[in-house]
């Protein structure tokens, strides 16, 4: 790979969280990282260059369609990493995820799509150990936090020699804007299950995304979804929109690193909703308000209404809302010994755009640049399993948080 022309391309450059990533890479890349911008229209790939801070607006440009598998092939070719910001990923983005891996290029994506990313597995893990790609999903809030936070507490544990980790729940709190490209997403899925009603069984499956389904243990696993409850400190919960991928993709790292957690590891997350009386309000609407959104998707009057007042493909929150907004995860976790640990991972910016351009821009630059450094594996990761570490130092120094300690 170190003759490769590029050490990374940007694919989806010209998206919303693609111009901030580029933007992100533009003034954080080290010194000398030869990166290109692509997208299918050079006339928008020119837009955004011209907006860049030196060295990105001199970034070469590569003009590929999605649906054009020449295009892409010699795209991938050219680089020792992919970062791709084009979704809705079940639609648009396996051409892309099989070229990376036929040729031996590392690949990183956002995608919080169940359906999309195990299609993706099944098409590319075998493949990718024999060329030795690194093919590594969901390098974005979802699911880069969930993942390094548990991978943090584990290397704690095994250090403190406390056993393995048995229940483990974390607690999302977030201040931040509406995705448009998470929306389709929703909606891609809800046309999937129509289309498919196979596909309601794999969403439902708690061990959707694991490398082998028969080997996976037989343990209650927390729900994705549940009712409001009160956690322990009083603090009133709520389902969290993306606990049902984010818990997939730890137990794919579990899997994938021998079950070296544990084989019962019991993994779920929550959203705070606040204390008292308010909290527990609030905690009823938002069950109750993504409920009714997951069903309007599949009732055609209902989704005509929500297609008219949620953000569209492209849109997304303004830049005041992405300055003020922030993310906190708090894990607490027991192990097979009763030993307690705490973990915390947090983060400034809108966590849907702002801090996922730095988690995103940071996991094409581990995978392109940090290799001796990284887990010895390749095929279809995840960012605990193909990077570790290595990520979890470069987004400290970043500005994120990412601590683990046995609890006093």
């Amino acid at each position: 790979m170190s003759e490769r022309e590029h050490d990374v391309v940007l694919y989806g450059a010209t998206s919303f969280v693609g111009a901030l990533t580029a933007d992100y890479l533009a003034r954080h890349a080290p010194t000398g990282t030869r990166i290109a911008l692509a997208g299918r229209s050079r006339e928008k790939l020119e837009k955004v260059r011209s907006e860049l801070p030196a060295p990105g607006s001199d970034w070469p440009l590569i003009v590929a369609d999605s649906t054009d598998r020449a295009a892409l092939d010699a795209m991938v070719a050219s680089t020792t990493a992919v970062a791709t910001t084009v979704g809705p990923y079940a639609k648009f983005g396996l051409p892309l995820v099989e070229a990376a891996a036929a040729a031996g290029t590392h690949y990183a994506d956002l995608t919080g799509e169940i359906t999309f990313a195990r299609a993706a597995i099944d098409a590319t893990d075998a493949v990718a150990q024999r060329t030795g790609a690194r093919i590594v999903h969901s390098c974005g809030y979802d699911s880069v936090p969930s993942d390094l936070g548990v991978l943090l507490l584990h290397a704690q544990v095994q250090a403190d020699g406390e056993g393995e980790l048995t229940d483990v729940t974390a607690v999302a709190r977030v201040r931040g804007g509406v995705s448009g490209g998470t929306v389709d997403s929703m909606r891609g899925i809800a046309d999937t299950v129509k289309a498919d009603r196979s596909t309601a069984r794999l969403l439902r499956d708690p061990y959707g995304l694991s490398p082998e389904r028969d080997s996976e243990p037989d343990t209650r696993q927390p729900s994705d979804n549940p009712a409001p409850h009160r956690l322990p400190d009083g603090t009133w919960a709520a389902p969290f929109v993306m606990a049902s991928y984010n818990t997939r993709i730890v137990r794919r790292s579990n899997a994938v690193a021998g079950y070296s957690y544990g084989k019962g590891l019991r993994y779920g997350e929550v959203m705070a909703a606040g204390s008292g009386p308010v909290g527990a309000v609030t905690a009823g609407a938002v069950t109750a308000g993504l409920g009714a959104m997951l069903a309007g998707f599949a009732t055609p009057g209902a989704r005509q209404v929500l297609d008219r007042v949620l953000p569209k493909p492209g849109e997304g929150p303004s830049e005041e809302t992405r300055r003020k907004g922030w993310f906190r995860h708090d894990l607490d976790a027991v192990t097979t010994t009763g030993a307690h640990y705490t973990g915390r991972v947090s983060g400034s910016g809108d966590p849907g755009y702002a801090a996922t351009a730095v988690m995103l821009g940071e996991s094409v630059l581990c995978l392109a640049l940090d290799g001796d450094r990284l887990p010895a594996r390749s095929g279809s990761l995840t960012p605990a399993t193909a990077m570790g570490p290595a990520l979890v130092e470069r987004l400290r120094t970043a500005g994120h948080v990412y601590e683990a300690a046995r609890a006093s």
